[in-house]
């Protein structure tokens, strides 16, 4: 028989001419002089190239109309072909191989198809001979020269020695690792240079780098249409937002243009559209309530014969909360400022999305109540806290009766109005070249309804009133407040970055460039900063305002200046015109604007699905917001995530692992059949770093792992060699000259371990003090019992250990003790360069029964060995002793046959020791 190993054929479309390297197919008949039965294909290829001969057979009915080709050998072999290409499912030993087409055409369909065959033999050849020269006949088992393997599919043999650790370091040298000192460092961060000035310049100015790079005909002109549909919709949505931030509605226009002025400069992002946003106007809302409430500004009123009543001096109310808006802007500005200088901005890297997703749901929800007053025009008290957004829904349906009809339908018009096309603005994206600009439209409509109808005096219409015309002079905010709302800055800071980022990120990634996180909080800090001295309050990026600025073509931030400049003329032009407008209205464009952050909780069922610890952060962020707030709500979420991760850390996963036969490929015995373990082998892969939190997992993973604790057999056969000794000295068991307990065993069923062995009534025996050695595997005397060890080896895969600390080196070697003490050797593989350097440091290899040689490279590598070592070990398994219980030792025939069964077990280690010689 001829064979072949692993051999790969590849049999491409058939073709009008041969191909070079490749068979073809060229016909079907009956082959000349060939007695055996059945049909034959040939292939027809180069006169160098080996050819193959199969047997076609006619279709099964069970085949007919399946749409593919079924190879079989008579003994078993079955290939089924797809179209190109086809795998061997099992190997033929012997026998000839048979087509069966179930195409259309049946057998006599020429097979058109290229297979991929794989075999591992082949049979051996037909009683007939070839006799062409240009077509070369072969018979089945001939063998052939495979093209080389596609890139698909391949194979591959390694040869190489087994490596552990000590012997893979004097084979391969480590590279030597240059460590620099401190004061070189410091040399090298202070050294300057034109190249590194003009990298920092550039760094800390990004407009320095894209605007000389600005394609004016390509981008100009959708940079404008941009920033003009941006711009519209910043307007409005500034002063909407500004009621969330408890300032007057003309503030809400200084605080959507003033920080895109400093974000052009210093800004990294191109798309995002930089000014107030739902959820951070709402934290600055719940800031300045809490400061200036509006019992603090209640004053006496008297008009003659009227009683003295009691009124809220809204002008300086409107000015406290203006002043600490801007004062707690420009403290969120400095900690932005120093987060940037500092490096830090990986700390929104902790701000994981479904947090994100819980505690932007959890804000939507609350910036809707905070609204909902104003669309019924319903007074209530301002709540912060704990349960805030419970007591105001209680007072707002409690005084639902004073519902202003008037404002509600506003409201509720613009509400319906505002979602239907922005609906129909995203269905229809692709066709409408710029988005509706629906808030626009409604407001304007809006404010000449209430001008033309007067709202306000007609139906008591709450009016957005006066509007500053023009700038405000620059002004500096009471630094005296920084101490009352250091706590909060800090989440308005992060909030804010994070979210800004997010957007950047997204819109990064889909037009192919890169942001500087740490640069963003330079800008952002900056900002705001400078946004402060001019009475605005805290500003990132809008979802929405986002969306519309990168739909409509804007290119860079040139749209950002643009949109600018609409705000502008708003501020100085419009401001007047827009005084009429019901500031239901503007609630109204405040929820429409929150379907998306709504619509969020759709994604809570799709993370149960992908991974329940996510899904239980978000349910557990947002539900904490709601109820806590939005400061203590972003806390809790925060230490909520950290615990998930302390948890998936402190409880890992582990797996135990057995070979796929014939690879080097190890998987867990649970969750993949047909896995061989290595016979007192045990292989653990501990999938976590190990340190202080979860080296006790560790131990009950091994401890899971092996069957067995081994302190307890430890301590069990220290009890055991006591006992065996006392046993000695009472002449019940012999030991010979070797230290080995001779004698003919017993079960051990009847066995307590704690029960008194010693007989005063029976003479002791004299026996010579030695050193015993007990085979604890095998049938132990009666009263000695001893838990087995089922192995002798375990392997520990620390391919995923990413790190060590002390506490987790000084378990490790614990481990390594404890096993070793039970003759159960310790081996690990896989292990990183930095994991082994810091066992080193720690001193994991100062005791010397622990040496580099118990590190393998690879968890083959530890197998391999182990095999290699049960092999040469297994001549000296008879060296180990066997322990007997003698019933009576003072019948002399006893104590002849005891010493003949000494003297035989002398001569048997004798032979033994001559033989491992």
């Amino acid at each position: 028989m001829r064979t072949l190993t692993r051999a790969l054929y590849c049999l491409p479309l058939a073709r009008r001419g041969p191909q070079p390297g490749f068979g073809e197919i060229s016909g079907r008949g009956q082959r000349p002089g060939c007695s055996s039965e059945g049909n034959w294909v040939w292939l027809r290829q180069p006169p160098s190239a080996g050819l193959t001969l199969l047997k076609v057979r006619e279709p099964r009915a069970a085949d007919v109309g399946s749409g593919r080709e079924v190879l079989r050998a008579s003994n078993g072999l079955e290939v089924r072909a797809q179209p190109r290409r086809a795998w061997a499912e099992s190997v033929a030993e012997s026998g000839s191989l048979s087509r069966g087409s179930t195409a259309a055409g049946g057998a006599g369909r020429q097979l058109t198809s290229g297979l991929h065959l794989l075999f591992s033999s082949l049979a051996p050849s037909p009683p007939c001979s070839s006799s062409s020269a240009s077509q070369v006949m072969a018979a089945p088992g001939d063998r052939l020269e495979p093209p080389p393997l596609p890139e698909y599919s391949c194979s591959y043999v390694v040869s190489r020695p087994v490596y552990n650790e000590l012997a893979f370091q004097q084979q391969y040298e480590q590279r030597p690792k240059e460590r620099k000192t401190l004061r070189e460092n410091l040399a090298q961060g202070c050294s300057c240079s034109r190249k590194r000035t003009l990298r920092m310049v550039k760094t800390l100015l990004p407009i320095l780098d894209w605007l000389p790079k600005y394609r004016i005909k390509e981008w100009l002109l959708s940079d404008i249409i941009s920033g003009v549909s941006t711009g519209l919709v910043g307007t409005l949505q500034g002063m909407a937002y500004a009621l969330l931030a408890a300032v007057p509605v003309g503030y809400g226009l200084y605080s959507a243009f003033f920080p895109i002025l400093t974000y052009f400069i210093f800004g990294t992002s191109r798309h995002i559209s930089v000014g107030p946003f739902p959820v951070v106007s709402l934290m600055v809302g719940s800031v300045v309530l809490s400061m200036a409430p509006d019992e603090h500004f209640l004053v006496s009123s008297s008009n003659g014969t009227a009683l003295n009543t009691t009124i809220i001096d809204f002008a300086a109310r409107d000015a406290a909360r203006v002043l600490i808006a801007s004062t707690l802007t420009l403290l969120v500005g400095i900690i932005q400022l120093i987060f940037g200088g500092l490096q830090i901005g990986f700390i929104v890297r902790y701000l994981a999305d479904p947090l994100v997703g819980g505690f932007t749901t959890a804000a939507a929800f609350q910036v809707l109540v905070s609204q909902l007053k104003i669309v019924l025009n319903v007074s209530t008290k301002n709540y912060n806290g704990i349960l805030s957004i419970i007591y105001t829904l209680i007072e707002i349906f409690q005084n639902i009766s004073n519902t202003n009809l008037a404002d509600f339908i506003a409201g509720l018009l613009t509400i319906i109005i505002c979602m239907a096309v922005k609906e129909l603005n995203d269905r229809f994206k692709h066709k409408i070249p710029v988005p509706i600009p629906i808030e626009v439209i409604v407001t304007i409509a809006a404010t000449a309804i209430s001008y033309g109808v007067d709202l306000e005096k007609k139906y008591n219409a709450g009016i957005v009133k006066s509007i500053p015309s023009g700038f405000l002079p620059p002004a500096m905010p009471s630094v005296s407040l920084f101490s009352e709302m250091l706590t909060a800055s800090f989440s308005i800071s992060v909030v804010a970055y994070a979210i800004a980022v997010s957007v950047g990120k997204v819109y990064a990634i889909k037009h192919d460039y890169t942001i500087d996180g740490n640069q963003e909080f330079i800008a952002f800090g900056i900002s705001n900063i400078f946004s402060g001295l001019f009475s605005c309050f805290v500003a990132t990026t809008a979802l929405s305002r986002t969306a519309v600025q990168e739909s409509t073509g804007g290119k860079t931030q040139v749209a950002g200046i643009i949109s600018a400049g609409v705000v502008m003329i708003a501020i100085v032009a419009l401001g007047k015109l827009l005084e009429p407008l019901q500031k239901s209205v503007l609630a109204a464009v405040v929820i429409a604007n929150l379907k998306g952050m709504f619509m969020q909780v759709c994604d809570v069922p799709h993370l149960w699905r992908q991974n329940k610890t996510d899904a239980v952060i978000w349910v557990f962020t947002c539900m904490a917001s709601i109820i806590l707030g939005l400061d203590l709500g972003l806390l809790a979420g925060l230490v909520f995530g950290f615990l998930t991760v302390v948890l998936r850390v402190q409880f890992p996963s582990w797996n135990s692992l057995g070979s796929i036969p014939s690879t080097d490929i190890y998987k867990s015995t649970k969750n993949y059949k047909n896995i061989e373990e290595l016979e007192g082998v045990k292989i653990l892969r501990f999938s976590s770093p190990i340190f202080y939190g979860n080296v006790d997992g560790l131990k009950k993973c091994i401890k899971s792992t092996v069957g067995f604790d081994a302190i307890r057999v430890y301590n069990k056969r220290l009890k055991a060699l006591r006992k065996i000794q006392k046993l000695i000295k009472k002449g019940q068991l012999r030991a010979t000259k070797n230290g080995i307990i001779s004698g003919a065993g017993s079960s051990n069923n009847a066995f307590e371990p704690d029960e008194d062995i010693e007989n005063p009534e029976e003479p002791d025996i004299p026996t010579k003090e030695i050193e015993i050695q007990v085979d604890w595997n095998s049938e132990l005397p009666v009263k000695v019992n001893v838990p087995k060890v089922p192995i002798h080896s375990l392997v520990l895969d620390c391919g995923a250990v990413s790190f060590l600390d002390v506490v987790g080196v000084r378990s490790l070697r614990v481990i390594v003790k404890e096993f070793q003490r039970i003759d159960v050797n310790v081996y690990f593989a896989s292990l990183q360069d930095h994991v082994i350097e810091k066992l080193e440091k720690c001193g994991f290899f100062n005791d010397n029964n622990i040496r580099k040689d118990i590190f393998f490279m690879t968890v083959h590598d530890a197998v391999l060995h182990l095999q290699n070592q049960v092999k040469s070990q297994e001549v000296q398994d008879s060296i180990l002793e066997t322990i007997t219980l003698i019933q009576d030792c003072k019948d002399p025939l006893e104590l002849m046959e005891a010493e003949m069964i000494e003297e035989q077990l002398d001569v048997q280690d004798e032979a033994i020791r001559r033989l491992a010689s």
